[in-house]
């Protein structure tokens, strides 16, 4: 369709206002080819008559239809010019307060002046890996899209930003660099992320200022290369500078600032560390107060000091360079305050007491005279000689200000290198991505040399950005086989060599510099003369001192004045060389003269897009002209190597408001950065493109039946718009997608809403039409019906007589009467058939009722005494086990004593004899003592009254034995000192014989505590088991009487259906048939008849077989003979079971005869013990009385020590009276020798009496080892009598078992024999089924036998369990049931948590041991080879829900059965004998819950990351309910990804079906359902997080329609949980959030009652979120609205009272914290068998 025909009546224009510069306008008349005006009605209502020239109509550019406003790429719209973007970018800046938007390649950000929460890290890792058109418009999309096509194609890449001072390009790039640093983590401990970060604080102090347009503008360009490794982390960065403004250090113009560094060194200068730099307020050096503003509101410039010098540090640069740097600094402020004063004639000078000049010399060290003179003077070398000469006043202040520029120019590069040095790691850079950070083309009312500069970048960077776009749409062209056609773009190479080529402005600049005597104005005459011919350059009338340049964004006037001295950028020698020669060194390496090196770079060899021009060669020192020219030239070579990506940052307007859109400011700039460019080329070719499923489901709607039956898409879609739109030249069909001229796609929009207008009106039309037939119909059958009973009345009245009346009355009453006594009568007949038939039939039922109940409570009864038989019978075996253990073990113990204590005696005796052989010399009186003491108390009194007679004697013989007294002193000191220490010998001896003699009673008096205890236990238990028996022959009788009972029933029932087959034969009339089957019945019971014969003899002979058995090894031949009847031909049905009962019982009298013996010898073998135990208690009191006596002679022993001791005090008086008794010594020798004799004789006498004392105790000794023997016979004794107790109750215990299993035999033939006669019974009512009722009743005779006669299971072993294994063979273990377990192979026909059961019986079989190593190192084992198996396969799903499951269940084992009374009150009494005893593992299962946490987490991110690739196609992009679109054109971002087209497409049923895979799998491993619970709810809370970040990132998906497909998709999500009875896990609620933002999109949103109704409602919100989902709203369709700003404020204030996170984004990455709730378990761990597929045969179970 051509595009006049769109001016049609009701479409918009725009046209052009000088205010708003475009103007939205309505058509009201068609126009047509030949109209000189075009009818328009503005939008403030008033009339606009649009002049248009007939022969060449140039009509105002279309409007978009507003579907197509606000889009994400501004390609996507159907008209592209310049008032659609503007109108579109105000659109999305205004309304919906989004900043982003892509025109193209190009990233078109507007500054909010506003701080935004869409850059947090949830943001980042949001966009991360996601396709650039995938999510809505963002700085982080770009650096994705860059960082992917660097891993995907290796290759390097570019992010150009670039606009205006103030437009936000300096945040822009640190946002790009976080994202670097964020997503690619470096891998070395060096953090250089981090440090590429930290420099950005930096960069800005130093190179940024304030200005009249922002507040923090760069004043610099920068280029960041950050540098990749293979791995894709960052592993260093390198940074290039452009142009810094030096001029601004000495000048700033009104409400402008300096660099920021001055300020932030001023407001710290009272600190210590800045004393010594004697810095003074901001506005009292002249440098930083000349713009008159030295504050920034919001700005503490003291913090941003602090974050500076942060920031060094971190960077590596210590105090140090951070000081010397700060020097370098204060001292270009206290230069600036250095004061020229005027000389006269020209001259000039600086006061030698100038404060300022010596604080600048002390901090640069250099010479304050030097510098005060060549400030002032200047050195001219002539041919012959040299001259000094002083100059003017303003030189000397431009040298000043020259070198204060040249000073900080030189720091700032070293800041700058040191910075790179930092950035610097070890290792290979295998790409990289650079940021460029660049001004923007900049026009002022004076524009200098910077400026021009400035707009010469930009020239060059708009030549390559129009290039790469150019190529751009040439490889979409040929991708996509479109036959590709030059288009013409604006090529600005004229205007880059007017300013760069041979006699150029900068060749003819650089030439005028060469000249001393040039000057500004001579070089704008060479300007004039010879670029007067280029059509780009240009004179202005009303000015000499300047030229016009035509530039690619405007035309430019720039003012020469100040371009020579700022190209040649001069220093005075003299000062270079005072500088030179400082003593601070870091200084004087500024101006160190540099060896001439060629230029090398790291970077990426190219080949320039353009041949460089090269600067004429010059004797002299570049020019800063030639140097910006180099460095320009290297940055395009490195930007022609990489792939670049655009950034154009908008400024929207100059008061720096927030959401302020100036239309004129916005478009300027976007003339002026490219991307009006950009949308003309794209729409001079075919801007719009679909794909064609795009298509198919936007425009289906325009298809007839013909076309949309058909199954191929494409073609459908071809031969549809080739029936809408007849010329072909309008759209051509791509590979994958339909390209479309300008404004075709709005033509399309044009038809389908007329088509959805006509269906609304078709739709209209019926419903009204349907609505008012249905009312007609109503009020027509109200009308009938009112006629109709009018009518009726009207009739009645003529009709209706008295008469008739009362007759009719009477008809009544008789009708009634006689109705009633009829239905009495059917009542009362039914009435008493119901009585009778009620009455027979709960006879009945009570009959049943009370036979069942009667077999229920025998049942009962016999349950409960075999169940009570059981338990005593394993109480009883466990305790004699107990008993005979502890007995063996005792009787151990008491033998071990024993024989220690004999070995102790034996020790005893041997030092008492060789005490007493070699000391009986000296121990003569204590063995007369000894002696006396046995004999009688006389004996003693005889001894003592001798003794005292020897003392007499020996005291009258000491008188006179004067010569030998001392030596009889010598000999008494050596017999005490021996005699002390065979006393002390014989004392310990006495002693140590005492305690072990008492010990010895000790150990005896258990003893027979001990077999008391045993006998008396015994003979219990024997009372027990002879009751038991008593009670089992009873139950034999009962049993005996119930099965004659039965037997007589059955006579009984086969007597009735004798009977009734009799009076059933009389009634029917083939009698002969009947007689030929009572015959075969006959036939058919003598067989069975001859088959019960024939098994009750093999019941007697089992039966006969088990009373051998159980009688064989206690009576003899005969009995067992006389017990078994010898008539074999007397078996019947009955009698044979009687004779076998009786036989039982015979066998049971025998063994209770047997045991009653076996008690008696029991209790005579008990009366010898008592005996024995008698004649030990005789013995030891006889031991007793021996150790009393010991102990008086002991006293006796030391009574007369005490004496002795009494004597040895009268020897000093002795020593006294010897000298008088020597005289008397030769009277007295003669009758000492007569003493001597006597005393000799004495001493025989005591050494004899002392030999029969050693004999005597001799003997006792003998006598002692005599008793030692008896008592160890009579503990042999007593242990052989155990043995034979332990073997007779083993022999209990095997005639017990044989009893049990001949009663289960019996139990069994009986079951068998009854089983065989109803399968008997069977078959005779198969044979005869045509008498009914006799089926019936043998039906009920069957189940009451099976009833009556089910015999009880065999009893089964009784296990414990524990599984025993070998220490050897737990490595095995470990193996076998974790590392080499595989889930599929376990889990099929196995109980599940099986590995964690078997495990945790290993555990209680080393508790029960007490054996605390295997414990540990089986605890240890386990959860060392768990973390082993999950580490190795962290990815496999399923083994971590079989392991999870398994941990779980060994955790709520180790609570079962801890014994804590917490875990014990769901236990059965079996579960809690199995309880640990003997340790305790509350440390081993912390270790258990945080190694099962950690399975937990591991496993839900295995979920998460299944799960997450299908969340958003499925919630989101996919459309579940049918007839619903949301889809709409997409723009060019979404061209890249056609090539991923064919990929796996995720639904809700992916969703959905994926949640079944989990659910089933956790179940199928025996996973507790609460814990089922918690993952399912962690996995909608991850659903529902994803899916409201990324609606929250993507406009196009806040759609009404959209929000009807979430609901859709939530009511699907619900559904499954009902399904899978998982509604208690809460997992709805975490949807919550999700919900309320679909029920948002669809809600109404322009009144008040609305707003009110969406802060109650959408509580799960935060504020920013659904302001944000407010702005976001985009129309579908024409009948949907926008959502106002007036709207969004309204509920922005009642937000406003509403606390809560003011984060955009849901944390995706949060865990609910997981609980393992107790919960037991019901297995019985004695009936768990451990599978042979397991390969754990080396266990056992105990």
């Amino acid at each position: 369709m051509a595009l006049l025909e769109l001016y049609t009546e009701y479409n918009r224009v725009w046209i052009p206002d000088a205010g708003h510069v475009w103007r939205s306008a309505e058509i009201l008349r068609d126009f047509h080819l030949g109209d000189n005006v075009l009818d328009l009605l503005l939008e403030d209502g008033t009339e606009n008559h649009y002049p248009v020239d007939p022969a060449k109509p140039q009509l105002p550019p279309l409007r978009n239809p507003d579907i197509l406003v606000g889009e994400n790429d501004l390609t996507a719209l159907s008209y592209l010019h310049e008032p659609a973007v503007l109108h579109n970018l105000k659109v999305r800046f205004v309304e919906s307060k989004i900043i982003y938007t892509y025109c193209g390649i190009i990233l078109v950000a507007v500054n909010p002046y506003k701080q935004l929460h869409i850059y947090g890290d949830a943001i980042i890792h949001a966009y991360s890996g996601q396709n650039m058109g995938d999510m809505d418009p963002h700085i982080f999309a770009v650096a994705e899209e860059a960082y992917k096509q660097m891993a995907r194609n290796h290759k390097n890449q570019s992010i150009i930003v670039s606009g205006e001072s103030g437009a936000g390009k300096t945040v822009s790039a640190r946002y790009a660099m976080r994202y670097f640093a964020v997503v690619s983590k470096s891998g070395s401990k060096t953090r250089v992320e981090d440090k590429v970060l930290a420099s950005n604080p930096i960069t800005e102090a130093i190179g940024n200022a304030k200005t009249t347009r922002n507040d923090n503008s760069s004043r610099f360009g920068k280029y960041t290369e950050i540098g990749f490794d293979r791995r894709y982390r960052i592993i260093g960065a390198n940074m290039r500078t452009y142009l810094l403004e030096k001029s601004r250090v000495v000048f700033q113009a009104d409400n402008e600032r300096n660099y920021h560094i001055f300020y932030q060194m001023c407001s710290c200068a009272h600190l210590p560390e800045f004393k010594n730099l004697k810095l003074l307020s901001a506005d009292e050096f002249a440098y930083t107060c000349m713009g008159g503003e030295i504050t920034i509101e919001g700005v503490d410039d003291e913090k941003d000091m602090e974050e500076t010098r942060r920031t060094f540090s971190l960077l590596g640069l210590m105090e140090d360079f951070q000081s010397d740097v700060f020097k370098v600094l204060a001292a270009v402020l206290h230069l600036g305050n250095l004061e020229i004063k005027n000389s006269g004639d020209g001259k000039s000078s600086v006061p030698p007491s100038d404060p300022h000049l010596a604080v600048f010399c002390e901090l640069l060290g250099v010479s304050a005279e030097g510098l005060a003179r060549w400030l002032c003077h200047r050195r001219i070398v002539l041919v012959a000689e040299t001259v000094v000469k002083p100059v003017p006043k303003e030189r000397a202040v431009n040298a000043r200000d020259a070198l204060a520029k040249q000073i900080y120019a030189h720091l700032f590069d070293c800041i700058i290198n040191k910075i790179n040095t930092a950035l610097q790691v070890p290792g290979k850079q295998h790409a990289f991505i650079g940021v460029l950070d660049i001004y923007g083309f900049e026009t002022f009312d004076i524009n200098s040399f910077e400026q021009f500069c400035i707009n010469y970048a930009n020239e060059k960077l708009q030549q390559q950005f129009n290039l790469h776009v150019f190529k751009l749409e040439q490889e979409e062209y040929m991708k996509e086989d479109i036959p590709w056609t030059l288009i013409d773009f604006y090529d600005n190479q004229p205007v880059i060599d007017l300013i760069e080529a041979k006699m150029g402005i900068l060749d003819l600049l650089d030439e005028e510099c060469l000249f001393p005597q040039g000057t500004d104005r001579s070089w704008l005459q060479k300007l004039f003369k010879y670029l007067d011919a280029n059509p780009l350059f240009e004179k202005p009338r009303l000015s000499n001192e300047a030229f016009v340049i035509q530039h690619f964004a405007d035309k430019v006037e720039y003012q020469c004045r100040g371009f020579l001295e700022k190209n040649r950028d001069t220093l005075y020698e003299e000062l270079v060389d005072i500088l030179r020669v400082s003593e601070f060194s870091f200084v004087a390496n500024f101006f160190q003269e540099e060896k001439q090196k060629p230029v090398t770079t790291k970077v990426v060899k190219v080949r320039p897009a353009r041949p460089v021009v090269k600067p004429a060669n010059k004797q002299q020192r570049a020019s800063v002209g030639d140097k910006f020219c180099s460095s320009l030239s290297l940055l395009m070579e490195t930007l022609n190597a990489t792939t670049p990506h655009y950034v154009r940052c908008i400024k929207p307007n100059d008061e720096k408001l927030p959401f302020e859109y100036d239309s004129r400011r916005v478009v300027q700039q976007l003339r002026a950065c490219g991307v009006l460019e950009t949308i003309r080329i794209s729409a001079q070719s075919y801007p719009s493109r679909w794909t064609y499923i795009e298509f198919y489901s936007r425009y289906s709607i325009l298809m007839s039946h013909q076309e949309g039956d058909l199954s191929d898409k494409k073609q459908t879609c071809k031969n549809v718009l080739q029936r809408l739109i007849q010329d072909s030249n309008q759209y051509k069909f791509g590979r994958t997608k339909i390209f479309f001229r300008a404004g075709q796609v709005a033509y399309l929009e044009k038809l389908r809403l007329d088509r959805l207008r006509g269906a609304c009106v078709t739709l209209q039309k019926h419903v009204r039409g349907w609505s008012k037939r249905r009312k007609f119909l109503r009020m027509r059958e109200a009308a009938i019906i009112l006629q109709q009973y009018i009518r009726g009345t009207k009739t009645i009245r003529k009709t209706v007589t008295a008469a008739a009346l009362k007759q009719g009355w009477a008809a009544l009453v008789i009708q009634r009467c006689w109705r009633g006594y009829r239905t009495r009568q059917i009542f009362h007949l039914v009435r008493v058939a119901t009585v009778t038939i009620q009455s027979f039939t709960r006879g009945w039922i009570a009959r049943k009722r009370y036979k069942k109940m009667v077999e229920e409570q025998k049942a009962l009864i016999l349950q409960k005494y075999a169940r009570a038989w059981l338990a005593r019978r394993r109480f009883q075996t466990m305790r004699r086990l107990v008993i005979n253990v502890q007995l063996s073990f005792r009787v151990q113990q008491l033998r071990k004593k024993i024989e220690e204590q004999n070995k102790e005696n034996r020790g005893l005796m041997e030092r008492l004899s060789s005490l007493a052989n070699s000391h009986s010399h000296t121990v003569d009186r204590l063995h007369g003592l000894e002696a006396q003491l046995e004999k009688s108390t006389n004996q003693k009194v005889s001894l003592e009254a001798r003794e005292k007679k020897v003392k007499e004697d020996a005291s009258q013989i000491t008188t006179q034995l004067q010569k030998e007294i001392d030596a009889l002193k010598r000999e008494k000191q050596n017999l005490e000192k021996k005699f002390d220490a065979s006393s002390k010998e014989a004392k310990e001896s006495f002693d140590h014989m005492k305690t072990n003699l008492q010990e010895e009673k000790e150990h005896e008096a258990r003893f027979r505590k001990v077999a008391e205890n045993n006998i008396e236990i015994q003979r219990i238990d024997h009372e027990k088991e002879v009751e038991t028996l008593k009670e089992g022959i009873k139950r034999l009788k009962e049993e005996r009487v119930s099965l004659q009972r039965k037997i007589e029933e059955g006579d009984q029932v086969n007597a009735d259906l004798q009977e009734q087959v009799i009076q059933l034969t009389k009634h029917v009339k083939i009698i002969p048939e009947l007689r030929k089957d009572l015959n075969n019945l006959q036939n058919q019971r003598n067989n069975m008849d001859r088959k019960m014969k024939e098994q009750s003899e093999q019941a007697r002979a089992k039966m006969n077989d088990i009373t051998r058995q159980l009688l064989g090894g206690i009576v003899e031949e005969n009995v067992l003979l006389g017990l078994t009847p010898d008539d074999s031909e007397k078996i019947c049905e009955v009698e044979d079971l009687l004779a076998a009962f009786d036989g039982l019982q015979k066998a049971t009298r025998i063994l209770e005869n047997h045991q009653r013996e076996q008690k008696e010898g029991c209790e005579t073998q008990v009366e010898g013990f008592k005996l024995k135990v008698d004649h030990l208690e005789k013995e030891n009191s006889k031991l007793q009385n021996l150790f009393q006596e010991k102990s008086n002679v002991n006293e006796n022993i030391r009574q007369e020590l005490s004496r002795l001791s009494s004597e040895n005090s009268v020897i000093p008086e002795l020593k006294v009276q010897a000298l008088e008794l020597q005289r008397q010594k030769q009277d007295l020798e003669a009758r000492v020798e007569e003493q001597s004799r006597e005393l000799t004789d004495k001493t025989e006498e005591i050494t004899n009496v002392l030999q029969k004392k050693i004999q005597e105790e001799s003997s006792q000794r003998r006598h002692f080892e005599e008793k030692s023997e008896e008592l160890e016979e009579l503990k042999r004794e007593l242990k052989g009598r155990v043995e034979e107790l332990g073997e007779g109750n083993d022999h209990l215990k095997r005639q017990l078992q044989m009893e049990s299993e001949a009663k289960s035999k019996l139990r069994r033939e009986t079951s068998q024999l009854t089983a065989d006669n109803m399968d008997f019974e069977e078959q005779l009512d198969q044979k005869d089924r045509l008498i009914k009722k006799l089926q019936k009743q043998m039906k009920s005779l069957e189940t009451s036998q099976r009833a009556k006669q089910t015999s009880a299971p065999a009893i089964p072993k009784d296990f414990l369990g524990m599984l025993e294994y070998k220490r050897e063979d737990e490595s095995r273990l470990i193996q076998n049931i974790i590392l080499d377990l595989k889930p599929k192979g376990v889990v099929v026909n196995m109980i599940p948590g099986l590995p964690a059961y078997i495990l945790f019986m290993c555990v209680r079989h080393a508790d029960y041991l007490n054996d605390e190593v295997k414990l540990k190192t089986l605890m240890n084992g386990v959860i060392g080879a768990v973390k082993k198996v999950i580490t190795s396969h962290h990815k496999d799903f399923e083994l971590l829900s079989f392991w999870l499951s398994n941990m779980y269940q060994l955790l709520n084992s180790l609570k079962q059965y801890s014994g804590e009374e917490e875990f014990l009150k769901q236990n059965t009494p079996r579960q809690n004998k199995h309880c640990l005893q003997n340790f305790d593992l509350s440390e081993h299962r912390q270790i258990l819950s945080d190694l099962a946490i950690q399975i937990y987490h591991q496993f839900i991110s295995i979920m998460e990351k299944t799960l997450s690739p299908a969340i958003v196609p499925g919630m989101l992009e996919h459309e579940s309910l049918q007839g619903i679109s949301s889809m709409k054109p997409t723009g060019f971002r979404k061209r890249s990804n056609s090539i991923y087209e064919d990929s796996e497409t995720h639904t809700i049923s992916s969703i959905v079906q994926q949640l079944s895979v989990f659910q089933s799998t956790m179940s199928q491993h025996g996973m507790e359902q609460r814990l089922i619970k918690q993952a399912v709810k962690q996995m909608f809370y991850q659903v529902g997080a994803t899916t409201l970040n990324n609606i929250m990132l993507r406009k196009d998906m806040c759609s009404c329609r959209k929000g009807m497909q979430i609901r859709c998709n939530i009511s699907y999500l619900e559904e499954w949980l009902k399904e899978k009875e998982l509604q208690s896990s809460n997992a709805m609620d975490t949807l919550k959030p999700l919900s309320q933002a679909a029920w948002l999109l669809q809600v109404n949103k322009s009144t008040d009652e609305d707003a009110k109704e969406i802060t109650g409602t959408c509580t799960e919100l935060n504020p920013v979120q659904i302001v944000k989902i407010l702005n976001s709203y985009t129309p579908i369709d024409d009948f949907e609205k926008r959502v106002t700003s007036s709207f969004v404020r309204k509920v922005q204030s009642l937000l406003q009272d509403r606390d809560g996170s003011t984060q955009l984004m849901l944390d995706s990455d949060y865990r609910f914290q997981v609980t393992f709730p107790f919960c037991p378990s019901a297995q019985a761990l004695e009936l768990l068998q451990v599978p042979s597929s397991l390969h754990l045969g080396f266990l056992s179970r105990i």
